[in-house]
């Protein structure tokens, strides 16, 4: 046998290996882990200060597989991841990453044995695949920002209703599963096709409540990136994550990823459903950005992200000492486009300097930086940090401000003692 056959005999072995350990721990998962309801009794939850009025909130463990995360709402559950796990590495832990379900009816369990995927509508030939089907088409996996449009809500000034967020509705995994473009060319996508719309087994609690569906336009669709996953971080998505299956749009806002989605339906005209004509939009301008008040501006869906970046080891109220050098240092991320720089400034932002960044697990991924900054009098200072994209895009000085609290992406400070 060549030495090429033996690679490739040894990466099937491999990939076999791991596709049975995955099956495994989907099955596992969705046949028992989950009999118990979604919220269980609160005895170890405990009071936290979120950094803006009315920010008292509890750290709860009382969802399977969440482990003291920020109850944010109980029904249907809006958990925040809180902000030192940010620290701790570029990839958020599944048992600390946020979640944010839209309608209040969500399944205790999925079981894997039955659970189906539909791919229809506008195709050649429909398809209904299980779970072992997934795990037998081509594997694909990228690193990507889960981030909430309502990322930040609540510090948004004047205030808006909704999820009073603080920086902590986003997480970073690696997610894996199948290409949406290998699912849609396997039920063959017919001429005309224009959409292709998503469905969750959430549901509403009467029978009014608008099914939540999604879209995206064809090529989008079949762009190579978006994603079917069955797992994050080499592990079966939690059920409060989306398990079995949940829908991963690289670059996107995070009303796109669809939860425990189970039908795939190809449109041959737009999608005219209420949470793609109606809900989750924006000003039709850069940083979604009006007065307050203001009406009659044109509105858009919200689609691609915008460049952030934060501090995560300091925080207001830090003391540094004077004449001694302190490590900062942060997460960042492109959004849409690739993180190209972050700048810090230890002035208020009259000089900016460049941060040393960290590894690159890719376009759509968090991305570590870090550097020293010194102080030689004592007194107050303010540290500013801000990300540049690919695209020359920088994060504003100024916050937007829209009546949704959607895509706040201002510069971030904190206010430092130097003693």
């Amino acid at each position: 046998m060549t030495l090429v056959g033996v690679f490739v005999n040894k990466f099937d072995r491999d990939f076999q290996d791991r596709r049975r350990k995955v099956l495994t721990k989907l099955g596992a998962l969705g046949l028992s882990a989950f009999a118990a309801p979604l919220m269980a009794a609160a005895a170890e939850d405990k009071e936290i200060e979120l950094p803006f009025e009315n920010g008292k909130r509890v750290l709860t463990s009382a969802i399977p597989q969440k482990s003291n995360v920020i109850l944010q709402r109980t029904r249907p559950p809006l958990l925040e991841t809180p902000w030192d796990v940010f620290d701790q590495g570029v990839f958020t832990p599944n048992d600390r990453f946020y979640v944010r379900w839209h309608l209040a009816s969500i399944p205790n369990s999925v079981d894997p044995a039955t659970f189906r995927l539909a791919v229809r509508g506008h195709v050649s030939k429909p398809v209904s695949l299980t779970l072992k089907d997934m795990l037998k088409l081509p594997r694909f996996e990228i690193a990507a920002v889960n981030q909430c449009s309502g990322n930040s809500r609540g510090f948004f000034s004047p205030r808006v209703p909704g999820g009073q967020w603080a920086n902590g509705a986003m997480g970073n995994a690696r997610w894996t599963g199948v290409r949406l473009k290998d699912l849609l060319e396997y039920a063959g996508v017919r001429s005309g096709a224009v959409a292709v719309r998503f469905s969750g087994l959430d549901e509403g609690v009467i029978p009014q409540t608008p099914k939540f569906l999604k879209s995206l336009e064809i090529d989008h669709a079949l762009d190579g990136e978006v994603m079917v996953a069955y797992a994050m971080n080499g592990e079966a998505l939690p059920l409060v994550n989306g398990y079995p299956l949940r829908l991963v749009v690289p670059g996107w806002y995070a009303t796109y990823w669809v939860k425990m989605v189970h039908d795939i339906e190809v449109l041959d005209k737009p999608d005219d459903n209420f949470w793609t004509a109606k809900a989750y939009l924006v000003p039709d301008n850069h940083f979604a950005n009006v007065r307050p008040g203001e009406t009659g501006f044109k509105q858009v869906p919200i689609n691609k992200m915008l460049p952030r970046s934060f501090f995560t080891n300091l925080q207001t109220g830090a003391v540094l000492h004077a004449g001694q050098a302190t490590t900062v240092r942060g997460i960042a991320f492109g959004g849409f486009n690739a993180l190209q720089q972050v700048q810090v400034s230890a002035d208020a932002g009259r000089t900016w300097a460049p941060a040393q960044l960290g590894a690159d697990h890719g376009r759509y991924s968090f991305r570590q930086w870090q550097t020293d900054v010194r102080f030689t009098q004592p007194g107050k200072e303010t540290l500013m940090v801000r990300a540049i994209d690919s695209a020359g895009q920088a994060q504003p000085f100024t916050p937007n401000w829209n009546g949704a609290g959607f895509m706040r992406n201002v510069v971030e400070s904190i206010d430092v003692d130097v003693a």
